[in-house]
């Protein structure tokens, strides 16, 4: 799948990544049709999404299991009026019906606006109202329903509510019947252009409400980089990001650039964070890859790591926050693999990153990904020698 939208997929070099790194941008590009779809042609079979949760539950998706799901979900979304440029919020958690309604979004040309279920009656009326949404997909449970059930009133774009349940309360429609009751999928005869917005993010702005972050549908292939690159998959990779999928961090790692990569993703869906679990699942699923911030691996190397087998995992990647070297170290003496940071925002895709060719260096994010023109300055805006501190700026008069 890589090699349809890079002219050269092998790297040896930064100099050479800097080089001849270069995306082929298909004319309307759709990451359900030209991505998920083509594998599910191709190779039905695949293994896409291993799910599992706290319960003991797991479910193992093929690309075909997701174009069907994701297809009778485009069509029961259409049924209750959904389409190209509408705005649909998702409050799902770590369900798998994320990924079932932002592939059937994509599809259909609408907007995914991903939130964290520990939103409040305040921030859905004020998500609500600053971008048009007009439907509300949600994790059935008791208080994710009672903050939107408290905000509707307020929310006059507001015209459908969907549970995925357990619970599903008056005024939810139920999700699960309603994919299953829909009609036959009939693809939109033009979802997309490339410059539709597919993807909305509400950033935690640190002054003023969240402001909107908006992306459009080529945006997926901007993380060729995030997980054939920076987190190493092939198609015999399981990888695990450890992120709710109410944050951008999601579809960096648990989403668009794993599948063109066509690794096989991991979802561990749990209510509390534990160490011990995580390991367990990483031992138990013969997890390949992994990434999380530096305070997650803090937790894990606390933890007696020879009490695991760990190896099944092949490569790690980190990000989200500064890394101690001591947790570098550490990790490393443990497992014998090295954390390779990286470092970008809701608004960006892999900005700076430490890649396979490289010799990592902790307390160092890396070398810049070719897709964008980095600088590292003073706070007198004065240019800073490699190795030194400083803000990064992106220029953007080099474009996309």
């Amino acid at each position: 799948m890589v090699e349809r939208f890079l002219s050269q997929t092998s790297f040896s070099s930064q100099e050479d990544f800097k080089k001849n790194f270069k995306i082929n941008v298909p004319e309307n590009f759709n990451f359900g049709y030209d991505v998920v779809d083509a594998w599910a042609a191709e190779q039905p079979d695949k293994n896409a999404l291993l799910w599992t949760n706290d319960k003991g539950e797991s479910r193992q998706f093929s690309f075909a299991d997701i174009k069907r799901y994701t297809d009778m979900t485009a069509s029961y979304f259409q049924s209750l009026g959904i389409g190209r440029g509408d705005m649909v919020m998702l409050i799902l958690k770590r369900r798998y019906e994320f990924w079932y309604s932002t592939i059937a979004l994509h599809k259909l040309g609408a907007t995914v606006i991903p939130a964290t279920h520990l939103l409040t009656k305040k921030d859905i009326v004020y998500r609500c109202n600053a971008a048009d949404i007009k439907m509300i997909v949600a994790a059935g449970e008791g208080i994710i329903l009672q903050h939107i059930k408290d905000a509707l009133p307020d929310c006059p774009t507001v015209e459908k509510l969907i549970s995925v349940g357990p619970e599903i309360p008056e005024g939810f429609e139920d999700f699960h019947r309603g994919i299953e009751n829909a009609a036959p999928f009939v693809r939109p005869r033009r979802a997309n252009t490339n410059d539709d917005i597919s993807l909305m993010y509400f950033t935690s702005g640190t002054t003023g409400e969240p402001k909107m972050v908006a992306h459009d549908f080529t945006y997926p292939l901007g993380h060729i980089a995030t997980g054939s690159f920076w987190h190493n998959l092939d198609e015999e990779s399981l990888h695990l990001t450890i992120a709710d999928t109410g944050w951008g961090k999601a579809v960096w790692g648990k989403l668009y650039g794993q599948w063109i990569a066509g690794a096989n993703i991991f979802v561990y869906d749990h209510e509390k964070f534990t160490p011990a679990a995580i390991l367990e699942m990483i031992q138990n699923h013969r997890v390949t890859s992994l990434c999380a911030p530096p305070t997650i691996f803090r937790f894990l190397i606390h933890e007696d790591l020879m009490k695991f087998d760990l190896s099944s995992l092949k490569y790690c990647t980190i990000a989200g926050e500064a890394l101690n070297p001591a947790v570098f170290e550490t990790f490393k003496k443990l497992t014998g693999i090295k954390l390779m940071e990286g470092f970008g925002q809701t608004e960006t895709t892999l900005t700076v990153a430490t890649m396979p060719w490289m010799e990592p260096k902790p307390g160092s994010m890396g070398l810049p990904n070719p897709q964008y023109d980095v600088d590292l300055i003073d706070c007198e805006g004065r240019s800073v020698e490699a190795g030194e501190q400083g803000q990064i700026v992106i220029h953007t008069s080099k474009g996309k």
